[in-house]
């Protein structure tokens, strides 16, 4: 316990002064404050000593509260496992993150924090998918982890956490700790009085153990002197607010304040009387979060696997002279303040970077650290082996949609016996059916620990659904709760590093709800998740659902996310062509080197996207060259050529392929050499072209990019219209790549219910539209 009291009293100081080397050392070329929050670390460092350094086993996985962070990388460096250069350019230019990032930080972070409430519920769905990976007969011998979320309490105002509660209820979640730090205290002020037994209750309600750890050893040590019962009540009875007042005010206004309450001229006066000024702050400020001692009992003390919540009472600014006042959250320790701090600290001027200042026994302190279970195997980033993909091939001979066409992927990957279709996991949320996974998990069953029977199937009771669940299970089925989607996703898509064993998780979820889980795709793509996300059905076509089901800037978002590739293809041949390559891609981890033919960084990889429809459309029939190939995958290619005296050339993405080539047909007696240009990933296609732009600012001259070739030879007088059941935007830049006047077309409005041909012509996506545009923003004989 000496040795922990000393961690704590190091990561105390380190985080502390390397925030304040940010702050008031580092010189500041444009003066602005750079924060770091002194006081929310300060509140976190005698649990996370206590966890870190007594309770965890290596393959335990933490997410630490956002503002812990410096704690974080203070506890790294002192393990060695962080740099002091980084630590001195804290929430610099590559120096140590604001918050913890498994992308950006070279220290060993299991999850990135940052988007509130995101870390708490990913821990769950990190434990949902360590079951999944236990229960399979591959998964080897496994250990299993605790994953745990260290959590702000105005974390649990995030609406997210309770989705995750709920989802975890309902899949028997085991080995999930949320230790939440109850300092009471926001950002802007004091929580509400009373809210944790709301919060509470709905813990149990959930199935989960809750741990409240109130009260430090100094005072459970007063309470059974002499007296000590009443202090106890008086510290029960006491308002957030007036404690943190009474905090921040010191010994002599605690003195006051508990001789006014309850003085009684023997034993509570003894007890207090017997307590010099500092030392009654210190055991009024000794709550349960503040102990080491008993928050590394409190940790021990769990024996069992169910999931439990800790209820640590702390002290906001702990330890510090800016804790327990309201403001102290985006405040700082002023110079004068951190000088007699330090003083208080005992660090000697010109020591505040050494580990080990302050350390008697270093060679003693040293072997604890060497020693401490978590540590003891170095770093925890696994990696497993890359799955072969073999030809995805894909019958085109009739009408269908490209939502079919995943749905017979998938369906006649589950037939065969592939290490490919052994490592997918499949997740909906509730929209299993009517996305097409519905083959899929007839054949390759619903996960859950235990066998569940499906009542329908054992009364002999037709249904085109075998709901099955079983350990063997590939589908994990969740409520209508994108936020769970993706974070099940993000959870799944980092099984090779969490757990060394890869996944390849699928996601399928109605386009227009894409919105629903922006936040925790976003988080997910920030921490290099690799996952395939299907949006579908999308756009107007999903023409009789009306506009809140009608997608319009998903696109947008496709091409906007960093760490996902989006995809709309309008055959079902150019589905199989890019799933086929984004199964590989998935998998990759390679460098930022771009592709000097398409100056994307492919080798990357990354996670995808498929925005895809429920149109049935004729189907080109067979296609299998190479030019057709790599250009589904690069994002463009020429369905039809333009000759060289091309007047117009007509892009589009998407479902209204159809369109498009028919008003091209239309055009073809009018206006010269018309072209047709397929457009599969607006993404990738403005990635590259970026890209190359900037190499060439470099001084590259050859660089140029997939759709600056496509269109290189196109005369300067050729118009381009383009088209995409979605934002215009996504294509409209395409006139920028050589310099044509463009006439963008697409979606800009909620749609309403109606049929294709009603909602096409409604915003001008129809052939009988676009030949309206182009006979009248373009010059150039009458269109018959």
């Amino acid at each position: 316990m000496d040795h922990l009291k000393t961690v704590e009293q190091r990561l105390l100081w380190l985080s502390h002064w390397m925030i304040h080397h940010a702050n008031h050392i580092r010189p500041k070329a444009d003066g602005i404050k750079v924060g770091g929050h002194q006081a929310s670390s300060a509140s976190m460092v005698s649990i996370m000593t206590a966890l870190y350094f007594a309770a965890l086993r290596p393959e335990d996985r933490v997410a630490v509260k956002p503002h812990a962070s410096p704690i974080f990388h203070a506890m790294q460096y002192l393990m060695g496992n962080q740099t002091r250069e980084k630590m001195e350019n804290f929430r610099g230019y590559g120096g140590v993150q604001s918050y913890p990032s498994r992308t950006k930080d070279i220290d060993d972070v299991d999850f990135s924090t940052g988007s509130v409430g995101l870390g708490v519920a990913i821990t769950s769905f990190a434990s949902l998918v360590q079951d999944y990976i236990a229960a399979k007969s591959w998964s080897g011998d496994v250990p299993l982890g605790r994953m745990i979320a260290l959590v702000g309490d105005a974390e649990l105002d995030e609406g997210n956490v309770y989705e995750s509660l709920q989802e975890g209820w309902k899949n028997d979640l085991r080995n999930c700790w949320w230790v939440i730090d109850y300092n009471r205290q926001s950002l802007d002020g004091i929580v509400r009085e009373g809210l944790f037994d709301r919060v509470e209750k709905i813990f149990d309600a959930f199935g989960w153990d809750v741990v409240r750890v109130k009260f430090g050893a100094l005072q459970r040590a007063a309470f059974e002197e002499p007296g000590g019962e009443k202090l106890r009540q008086w510290i029960d009875n006491c308002s957030n607010q007036e404690y943190s007042a009474l905090t921040f005010m010191g010994g002599a206004v605690w003195r006051q304040r508990l001789m006014n309450d309850l003085g009684d001229q023997g034993d509570v006066t003894a007890l207090i009387d017997r307590r010099s000024d500092d030392e009654l702050a210190e055991l009024m400020e000794n709550l349960g979060g503040n102990c080491t001692h008993t928050m590394a009992e409190a940790f021990a003390a769990i024996d069992h696997d169910r999931p439990t919540c800790f209820l640590a009472y702390t002290i906001k600014g702990w330890g510090t002279p800016i804790a327990g006042h309201k403001d102290n959250h985006g405040g700082l320790m002023n110079k004068t303040q951190m000088a007699d701090w330090q003083t208080h600290m005992g660090v000697a001027t010109g020591e505040e970077w050494d580990p080990f200042a302050t350390v008697e026994d270093v060679e003693g302190f040293k072997t604890f650290l060497n020693q401490t279970p978590f540590f003891a195997k170095g770093t925890r980033r696994y990696q497993d082996d890359k799955i072969t993909v073999l030809r995805i091939e894909l019958a085109t001979d009739r009408d269908q949609s490209t939502q079919m066409a995943f749905g017979k992927i998938l369906d006649d990957l589950s037939k065969g016996d592939s290490k490919l279709a052994e490592r997918i996991v499949t997740t909906s949320p509730d929209v299993t059916g009517t996305t097409n996974l519905g083959p899929w998990v007839n054949r390759r069953k619903l996960f859950a620990r235990t066998v569940q029977g499906d009542a329908f199937i054992e009364h002999r009771i037709p249904s085109t659904a075998k709901w099955e669940f079983t350990p063997d299970g590939q589908h994990i089925e969740l409520g209508i709760a994108e936020m769970n989607l993706f974070l099940l996703l993000g959870a799944a898509g980092l099984s090779h590093s969490l757990f060394g064993k890869r996944l390849i998780p699928i996601g399928t979820v109605y386009d227009p709800f894409v919105c629903r889980g922006l936040d925790a795709m976003n988080y997910a793509c920030y921490q290099d998740a690799r996952f395939m996300i299907v949006g579908t059905p999308s756009g107007t076509t999903l023409a009789p659902e009306g506009g809140a089901h009608q997608s319009i800037g998903t696109p947008l978002i496709g091409m906007s996310q960093d760490g996902l590739a989006a995809f709309e293809p309008a055959f079902a041949d150019e589905l199989a062509v890019i799933m086929e390559w984004a199964f590989d891609y998935l998998q990759r981890d390679g460098d930022g080197d771009p592709d000097e033919r398409t100056w994307l960084r492919d080798e990357t990889g990354g996670s995808v996207y498929l925005r895809l429809t429920t149109n049935p459309i004729e189907q080109p029939g067979k296609r299998g060259d190479d030019a057709f190939r790599q250009g589904a995958i690069d994002g463009a290619y020429w369905l039809r050529k333009p000759g060289p005296n091309c007047e117009v050339v007509i892009a589009y993405q998407g479902a209204v392929a159809p369109e498009a080539i028919k008003a091209a047909g239309l055009l073809a007696g009018n206006r010269r050499d018309v072209g047709v240009l397929a457009v599969t990933s607006a993404d990738r296609l403005n990635a590259g072209w970026t890209a190359a732009q900037r190499a060439r600012s470099r001084g590259n001259a050859a660089a140029h990019a997939h759709i600056e070739a496509l269109m290189s030879g196109l005369p300067a007088h050729c118009r381009l219209v383009t088209v995409i059941d979605g934002h215009p935007a996504t294509l409209s830049w395409l006139g920028s790549v050589v310099g044509h006047q463009t006439i963008p077309l697409g979606v800009e409005h909620f749609g309403q219910t109606g049929s294709i041909g009603d909602l096409y012509r409604h915003f001008g996506m129809d052939a009988e539209s676009i030949i309206e545009k182009i006979e009248g923003l373009t010059l150039g004989r009458p269109i018959n």
